[in-house]
């Protein structure tokens, strides 16, 4: 059969179609290392002059490329959203489960990323096992320093810092009614820190709570909290502010929060940053303009903040999520993340540029 410059045109066409169409398969399985964002504009690792990145969810870190592609370009700093929970590590006294910990820990090492361990002990995430647990106080104890030796053991020189303790302080600025606190008393959180210093003297540990930007008096109440602490020789070597904030909240507040952490000496993480559009959580919410402005506004003051302090202080941002689709708050509904829920760079992920003087 002799081929027409009208058939060439009609194959040549059909061709074009069917690569085109294969290329917008978008997010599901392996595919190209681009990220879906302008090659022209400086991602945020490249402009910032502290580490800045996300917690990650593990199912989209498996399962869809643009969520990975993104990470990849865009940070270089880690955090596990659930992974490491007590409640996710230990099903059982005598079970350990650490495929996803491992995994996000090779995911880390082979793209060069910091990897922060989030958290050892909290109130919440805590398995049935430990809940029915009927030791003394001296077994609790013990219960207690086995699984941090176990974590943070498996991880040593490797997982750079851990939240230790998180949320040990209600917004009075009184201890937190948990189990450990219950069975332990208030010496289970300079335990902990104990405990994970000995089984990695490398690592910087983290006191990390939230409220810091809303309230004066839960500010004080942690500076204060951690620096008796500090004094009577627990290894604390840093506090983590974790912002789940709102853009009703004012700018001047969030950097007040950051500063006067800052001035404790120790290292400062915003550890858990997001900026919620819909505060009220009102059903029928639409996004509008002026609420994205402020969002913008909001996350250019928190890092204008952040530069300020000293490097030595400084161990950067982590946001709670990657996109809007990722985030806790999605139900509300609300947008609190960087990025949309295409995994697009939003109008607040420019607010970063601004901070640093980059158009």
């Amino acid at each position: 059969m002799k081929l027409t410059l009208t058939h060439l045109l009609i194959l040549l066409f059909f061709f074009g179609f069917v690569v085109t169409s294969s290329s917008c398969d978008d997010d599901k399985g392996p595919g190209t290392d681009l990220p879906p964002i302008d090659s022209t504009v400086k991602t945020l690792k490249d402009i910032t002059n502290y580490p800045v990145g996300a917690a990650l969810s593990m199912s989209k870190l498996k399962n869809t490329t643009i969520y990975r592609n993104v990470v990849k370009a865009e940070f270089n700093t880690i955090t596990a959203e659930n992974a490491m929970k007590m409640v996710n590590l230990s099903p059982s006294m005598s079970q350990y489960k650490w495929d996803d910990a491992d995994y996000l820990m090779n995911f880390a090492e082979e793209n060069n990323m910091r990897i922060h361990g989030h958290c050892l002990v909290w109130h919440n995430s805590v398995p049935t096992w430990v809940t029915n647990y009927g030791g003394d106080k001296e077994a609790w104890k013990k219960l207690l320093r086995n699984y941090i030796t176990t974590v943070v053991g498996r991880y040593k020189g490797r997982i750079a810092s851990w939240d230790v303790v998180n949320e040990a302080l209600l917004d009075n600025g009184t201890p937190r009614p948990t189990i450990w606190l219950t069975k332990i008393g208030w010496e289970y959180v300079s335990l902990a820190f104990q405990y994970a210093h000995e089984a990695d003297p490398d690592a910087v540990l983290f006191y990390n709570d939230y409220g810091q930007e809303y309230s004066k008096v839960k500010l004080a109440a942690i500076n204060d909290t951690v620096m008796n602490l500090v004094k009577r020789g627990v290894p604390i070597h840093g506090i983590g502010l974790q912002m789940h904030t709102n853009i009703n909240q004012s700018a001047q507040n969030m950097i007040d929060a950051i500063t006067a952490t800052a001035q404790t000496g120790l290292i400062v993480h915003v550890s858990e940053l997001d900026i919620a559009l819909n505060r009220d959580k009102k059903p029928e919410y639409q996004v509008s303009p002026a609420d994205l402005t402020t969002q913008k506004s909001r996350y250019r003051s928190i890092a204008a903040a952040m530069r300020q302090l000293p490097a030595a202080q400084n161990w950067g941002i982590t946001t709670w999520g990657v996109g809007d689709s990722d985030s806790w708050l999605k139900s509300n509904p609300d947008f609190p993340l960087l990025f949309d829920t295409q995994y697009k760079p939003k109008m607040c992920y420019y607010g970063f540029h601004e901070a640093f003087g980059v158009n």
